[in-house]
């Protein structure tokens, strides 16, 4: 078995996200549910949407390639697996995350529809409610997976938003295929409620069947995966199955359970919460480096409290402060 040349290799969403401010009213006014996600299916109505947001702010994001970015930020070596379209969005994602320090070599998928955007209504209290139109991210198809780069990773990480289409669905099996045989680890995030409610027996199947090694969940999500309405019966019903989950709880910090020990931190204290747009994506990517440098589990954790605090502290999902530095400053 080759030993890996990177640490994390990444299939998700490829989204440009646009961020807008806006307040209760016009969410309950769009019948959107505060933060959370929900598709937007046709491009006409992502226009219309779009139409009615107030000055925004395009920032290249999408759940994994935020996480991938991150932890290149960190110092770590990463790769990234989503499709854009051939358009003005699709070279800005692609600039964007090459900039970032991010493999990505997908080819650019012809015609319609156009590259996927993430349309997030930010309202004062920081809490982020996206509609996304997936656009040519939905139409990954298995042929477009690089073997070679995903067997190159240490751990690959895979979204639980790209789960819904159905050709990115078959994509992600084929990719834990691969990782698999190449003895790598598969990481997996829950994403959203709206995920497991759609795909939950999928992602019950998966983990019961030993293909996810890392799973990751916010406090809901993980009550919904397990059917309970008990936190803690939830975390013991899942982590028999999972060799490590990892939990974030909001302003209550996180977990990870593994091998039957539970070892929690708090969160990462800051002077206000702006923007909780990509906080999960960035906890993900602190634990995950932490792990692929050979960090304890606590240790790790802790660097994702870090991560995800600077996200929350600002508009976007993609850092505005050196996160190495960050991470030596306060972790040493």
């Amino acid at each position: 078995m080759t030993e890996p040349t990177l640490d994390v290799v990444a299939i998700g969403n490829a989204i440009v996200d646009i961020l807008a401010q806006s307040d209760d009213a016009f969410l309950a006014a769009e019948g959107m549910t505060k933060g959370s996600m929900q598709l937007v299916f046709s491009p006409a109505d992502a226009d219309a949407l779009y139409a009615k947001m107030g000055p925004g702010r395009e920032v290249s994001g999408g759940s994994a390639a935020n996480t991938v970015a991150a932890i290149a930020a960190l110092g770590g070596k990463t790769g990234f697996i989503g499709q854009v379209a051939d358009d003005q969005l699709g070279a800005v994602f692609a600039h964007d995350v090459r900039a970032a320090g991010v493999r990505f070599d997908t080819a650019v998928r012809a015609g319609e529809p156009t590259t996927a955007r993430c349309l997030i209504f930010v309202t004062p209290d920081g809490q982020r409610t996206m509609n996304t139109f997936l656009g040519a991210s939905q139409f990954l198809p298995e042929a477009a997976l690089d073997a070679d780069l995903i067997a190159s990773g240490a751990i690959l990480y895979l979204e639980g938003y790209l789960w819904d289409p159905e050709e990115p669905r078959a994509a992600m099996r084929a990719g834990i295929r691969i990782a698999r045989d190449a003895g790598r680890k598969v990481a997996f995030t829950l994403s959203d409620t709206f995920c497991i409610s759609r795909h939950g027996d999928d992602f019950r199947a998966l983990i019961a069947e030993g293909q996810i090694d890392i799973l990751f969940a916010n406090e809901n999500e993980l009550l919904a995966l397990a059917e309970v309405e008990d936190f803690d019966a939830a975390v013991d019903k899942v982590a028999g199955q999972a060799p490590l989950l990892v939990v974030t709880r909001g302003e209550h910090g996180a977990i990870a359970v593994t091998a039957g020990k539970r070892t929690s931190v708090a969160a990462e204290q800051i002077a206000r919460v702006v923007d909780t747009t990509g906080a999960g994506d960035l906890f993900a990517a602190g634990f995950l480096h932490g792990q692929a440098q050979g960090h304890d589990v606590e240790r790790s954790l802790k660097l994702g409290a870090l991560c995800a605090a600077e996200i929350l502290s600002h508009y976007g999902a993609r850092p505005e402060v050196d996160l190495k530095t960050l991470a030596a400053t306060k972790l040493g």
